[in-house]
């Protein structure tokens, strides 16, 4: 299971696209990168999620949000969050789940007008 979050249009609703294909990877990716302003994160993180992000919601308190207003959200998150790393992507590290939403963060930057849909 996972999450599947991405930056829309908020006339359209259709996924926001970004200038150049990225390489963001989550649980799935698009090999040879993809211009989608979206992001596939694992549940596995969710527990992080709940704690830095907010305790009834999760990521999911950003969904409805503008990119431009998720970005303090996101860069709080981050900073509450440790940096242990481990290569396998599943494993839900504190720094794996920071790495998720530093991705994130960089489609909000680059899309701060996108509203977030997810799930």
């Amino acid at each position: 299971m996972s999450y599947d979050i991405e930056l829309q249009d908020p006339v359209t609703k259709e996924t926001l696209e970004l200038d150049s294909n990225h390489h963001m990877r989550g649980g799935t990716y698009a090999l040879g990168g993809t211009s989608d302003a979206s992001l596939n994160i694992t549940y596995n993180y969710a527990k992080h999620f709940y704690r830095v992000i907010n305790e009834d919601q999760g990521v999911r308190f950003i969904y409805g949000k503008s990119g431009a207003d998720s970005i303090p959200i996101l860069e709080n998150a981050i900073s509450a969050l440790g940096d242990e790393v481990d290569d396998d992507y599943w494993k839900p590290t504190e720094g794996n789940a920071k790495r998720s939403l530093t991705q994130l963060l960089a489609l909000a930057k680059m899309r701060p007008d996108g509203i977030w849909y997810g799930d």
